[in-house]
């Protein structure tokens, strides 16, 4: 196995890709995560973390649906879904070039 902190930074950015195109923040890191797990150090933790989060952030927004109907929580819990899913994967790519260990709020554990 190599070592490759550039490769995990941008498995952690590739959840940004739903700002470009509009969906895919699960799809790009579960096919990266796949594809590379056994090559390089650290992937095979580091996707399943990132995959949890996308599948979590998924559940959560699905849940913040019935939430609308209550006094429009649901459309507090999404803007907020938003932002986290926006600066987390920033942060968590930053530790990541400096060597650190990610982690994500919010995240349930589908995947161990």
């Amino acid at each position: 196995m190599r070592e490759d902190r550039q490769f995990l930074v941008l498995t952690h950015l590739s959840q940004l890709v739903t700002l470009i195109i509009g969906c895919g923040s699960l799809i790009l890191p579960l096919i990266l995560w796949l594809t590379q797990k056994d090559k390089i150090y650290q992937m095979d933790a580091q996707g399943k973390t990132i995959v949890n989060f996308q599948l979590s952030i998924v559940v959560l927004y699905i849940v913040c649906v019935p939430l609308i109907l209550l006094f429009g929580l649901g459309l507090l819990g999404w803007l907020v879904l938003g932002l986290v899913s926006i600066i987390y994967p920033v942060i968590n790519a930053i530790k990541v070039s400096n060597g650190e260990q990610p982690h994500y709020p919010l995240s349930f554990n589908f995947i161990s």
